[in-house]
C-alpha cells in the first residue's frame, strides 16, 4: 500500500498545448473494415511513445513469464469479422449499442432505480447485439474453448449449456456439462447459492442453484450454477470456479458463448481467484476495427509495479459494490484546467453520481455542464482553423478532415483525487472516424448525475486494476 500511495502524487508528462495529427495518403477513410486512418505524431515525442502493437491470433492467450494468466483481448469486429457497408454505418451501430448499455447502466445505478443483475427486468434488446471485447478461456475438464464477452461491471461468469431450450447462436459448438469430469452443480442451499448478486432465483426440481441475469440491452442468462474448472492458455487450470450454466439464453453476442464477469464483486473472476491473483488484473484494449490486433487481459499484480503510471484511488458505491469508480476531480483542455463546480463528479451517499469505469461503453459520458464546458473549450482552442460538420448521433462536435494531410487538435486531460493526478489523453482517444473524412469528439452529455469512462478513452492505455488496495493505474507505457 505504501508504494501505491507514493504514486498517487506521479504525473504522466503533460503533452503540449497542440499535438499532431497526419492522416495518411493511400488510406481509404472511408475503410469499413480497417481502423481509422488517422495517425498521430506528437510535437514532444517524449510526452508519448508509442509502442508497437503485438498481434495475437483470435484464439491467443498465454502464461507470462511471470507465471500470470495472459489473454488476447479481442475488439467485437475482429471476432465476428463483420464487414459494414461504410464506416458511417459501423459507427451507428455503434452508437445504437452504446445508447442501450448507458441506458441500462444510468437504471441500475440510479439511487431512486437501483437494481441487482440477478431478476432485474428484461427490457427490449437491440438488433446489434452485446459486448465489444472478447476472450478466449477453457471450460471443463478437457477443456473446451469458448469465446466470452468481458465486462468489468458484471460478476457472473456464464456461458450457454447443453440441453439447451433456448439458445442464440454461438462460434462454438455448446458446452455440454455430461463431457465434462470437473462440472459439478452447486446446492441452492449453499453459501455460494447465496452470494449471487441480489440472492438467489430459487431451487431447480434437482435441487441445484438457480440463477438469472438480465443485461441492459434486453440480452438475459437463466440456468443453474456449477462449480467448473476454467483454462487460461497454457496456464495451469483454475479448478473450482462457481459459472453459471445457461438453459435459456437470449441475445446476440456475436457469437460469444456467454460472459466474463470482472467486477469487484466476489463472485466476478477475480474476486473468486482472490489470493492467487492478489485481487488485481491488468488489461489493454485494442482498437476498433475487423483489422486490428488484439489487446491483452493479464491477472495478478505485477511484482514490479510501474513506476511513472498515474495512480488514483479506487471508489466503491456502497450500493452497487461490483462497479469500479474512480476519484475524478476535473477535467483540463490544451494544458488548461476548466473551471468546473466543486463536486460535479463526486460519488453521493445514496449511490449517485460519481464516474465510473466501463469496457462495454464506447463514448465517455459526461454531466451536462462538463461535457458542454469541455467541447465549447475544445472547439475555442481550435477556434475556425478546421471546418465544422454536422453532427452524427450522440456525437455534436464534428470536423470534416477530408482535405487535410495534417490537423492540430488540443490535448485533454483529465484530473483524479486531491493532488490532481493528470492523464493527458493521446489524440487517437480523443476524436473518432465516423466516415468521409468527418471525424468527432468521442465524449458526451450524461443524461443523470453519473459519469462513465468509456473504452475509446481507455484504448491503447496500459490499465491495472488493484482492487485488494483499492488503486487503478494508467499506463505508463501505451499498448
Amino acid at each position: 500500500m505504501a508504494m501505491h500511495a507514493a504514486m498517487t502524487t506521479t504525473l504522466l508528462p503533460l503533452a503540449l498545448l497542440l499535438v499532431s495529427v497526419v492522416i495518411m495518403s493511400g488510406a481509404s477513410a472511408s475503410s469499413p473494415s480497417s481502423p481509422s486512418s488517422l495517425r498521430f505524431h506528437y510535437i514532444d515525442p517524449r510526452n508519448f511513445t508509442m509502442a508497437a502493437a503485438t498481434l495475437f491470433s483470435s484464439s491467443s492467450s498465454s502464461s507470462r513469464p511471470d507465471g500470470r494468466p495472459s489473454l488476447a483481448l479481442l475488439h467485437r469486429d475482429a471476432v465476428s469479422g463483420r464487414t459494414y457497408p461504410s464506416t458511417r454505418h459501423a459507427m451507428l451501430g455503434l452508437a445504437a449499442r452504446d445508447g442501450a448499455r448507458v441506458e441500462y447502466l444510468q437504471r441500475r445505478l440510479s439511487p431512486t432505480t437501483m437494481t441487482t443483475e440477478v431478476g432485474s427486468e428484461v427490457v427490449s434488446g437491440i438488433s446489434e447485439g452485446s459486448g465489444e471485447y472478447f476472450v478466449r478461456v477453457g471450460v471443463g475438464s478437457p477443456p473446451t474453448e469458448q469465446y466470452l464477452v468481458v465486462d468489468s461491471g458484471s460478476d457472473v461468469i456464464w456461458i450457454q449449456c447443453r440441453p439447451c431450450a433456448e439458445c442464440y447462436q454461438q462460434a462454438d459448438p455448446l458446452f455440454d456439462p455430461a463431457a465434462s469430469a470437473s462440472f459439478t452443480a452447486v446446492p441452492c442451499d449453499s453459501g455460494v447459492c447465496r452470494t449471487l448478486p441480489g440472492g438467489s432465483s430459487g431451487c431447480a426440481d434437482s435441487g441445484a442453484c438457480r440463477y438469472q441475469v438480465s443485461y441492459g440491452d434486453g440480452s438475459y442468462t437463466q440456468g443453474v450454477l456449477a462449480m467448473e474448472t476454467l483454462t487460461f492458455g497454457d496456464s495451469t487450470p483454475v479448478q473450482g470456479v462457481a459459472i453459471g450454466c445457461g438453459h435459456r439464453n437470449r441475445g446476440l453476442f456475436v457469437g460469444a458463448a456467454g460472459l466474463l464477469g470482472l467486477g469487484w464483486g466476489p463472485m466476478s473472476l477475480v474476486g473468486q481467484l482472490g489470493g492467487a491473483a492478489g485481487g488485481a488484473f491488468s488489461y489493454c484494449l485494442a482498437s476498433r476495427g475487423a483489422d486490428a490486433g488484439a489487446g491483452s487481459l493479464v491477472f495478478g499484480r505485477d511484482d514490479a509495479m510501474p513506476v511513472g503510471a498515474v495512480w488514483v484511488p479506487l471508489l466503491r458505491n456502497a450500493q452497487q459494490p461490483s462497479f469500479y469508480y474512480v476519484g475524478l476531480t476535473g477535467l483540463g483542455v490544451g494544458g488548461e484546467r476548466l473551471p468546473l463546480q466543486d463536486g460535479l463528479f463526486d460519488l453521493t451517499e445514496d449511490g449517485g453520481g460519481g464516474v465510473v469505469m466501463d469496457t462495454g461503453t464506447a463514448v465517455t459520458r459526461l454531466p451536462p455542464d462538463a461535457y458542454a464546458a469541455l467541447r465549447d473549450a475544445f472547439a475555442s482552442t481550435i477556434g475556425g482553423d478546421l471546418p465544422r460538420a454536422p453532427g452524427v448521433s450522440l456525437l455534436d462536435t464534428c470536423y470534416d478532415l477530408s482535405g487535410y494531410a495534417s490537423v492540430r487538435v488540443p490535448t485533454v486531460a483529465l484530473y483524479f483525487g486531491r493532488d490532481g493526478a493528470a492523464l493527458t489523453l493521446p489524440a487517437r482517444n480523443l476524436l473518432v472516424e465516423m466516415g468521409g473524412g468527418v471525424y468527432c469528439l468521442a465524449f458526451a452529455a450524461s443524461a443523470s448525475g453519473l459519469s462513465i469512462l468509456g473504452n475509446i478513452q481507455q484504448q491503447g492505455i496500459q490499465i491495472t486494476v488493484d482492487s485488494a488496495n483499492g488503486y487503478v493505474g494508467f499506463g505508463p507505457s501505451t499498448c
